[in-house]
């Protein structure tokens, strides 16, 4: 088995570790898929690795409902750095407006990565956000939406973060979507990070 195949194991398995470990809450384990200077990019929290465990962590004890689901991954290698798409849904339960409602948001995970001293690991995650809904858990129950404050989200992750601002999370307004500047100013930072320039 050459090297590059080797590479895009490991990969594949750190970015499989990420959303098991982080869902089951193995914050430990989730540690070690982060290289000690990694950031999180999420609509809720940006910050450090260490940041989001703590944040994750007391979410989680207040009963934050996220989940993650994985689907198709595509890995770009240049010697010891990485950059990783990866399909995936974001799934998140809460009451809105006294209704209990899941929201589901398709997109991309993002991921800078980098091999060092023998070790891949997550230097950045930016989720890549391509569109949203929220639906109800009891179908037959009503729920009005504010518009206004729906539409003052961006389209990919409106929904998302509607809930999200009801449970009290101030969200990030310029998260990348499937199209546009932002999405494209990534692609190009990613194709930086692969030629060695600094994030």
């Amino acid at each position: 088995m050459d090297q590059a195949l080797l590479d895009r194991l490991e990969i594949k398995q750190l970015i499989d570790n990420w959303v098991v470990w982080r869902d089951a809450g193995h914050w430990d384990r989730f540690r070690t898929v982060w290289h000690d200077d990694g950031v999180m990019q999420a609509t809720w929290t940006q910050g450090t690795a260490d940041e989001f465990i703590a944040m994750s962590k007391a979410g989680w004890a207040k009963g934050v409902n996220i989940l993650h689901f994985l689907g198709g991954n595509s890995i770009d290698l240049a010697g010891n750095r990485a950059v990783s798409q990866t399909k995936m849904t974001i799934s998140q339960r809460a009451l809105v407006h006294d209704v209990l409602v899941d929201v589901v948001c398709t997109g991309r995970f993002y991921d800078f990565i980098e091999k060092r001293d023998g070790k891949w690991g997550m230097v950045l995650r930016q989720p890549i956000y391509e569109k949203d809904r929220m639906d109800p858990v009891d179908p037959a129950a009503r729920l009005e939406l504010d518009p206004t404050l729906l539409n003052s989200f961006p389209e990919g992750y409106r929904h998302l973060a509607y809930l999200q601002t009801q449970i009290g999370y101030k969200i990030k307004l310029d998260m990348p979507g499937l199209k546009g500047d932002r999405v494209e100013a990534l692609y190009a930072r990613g194709q930086a990070w692969l030629a060695g320039k600094p994030l």
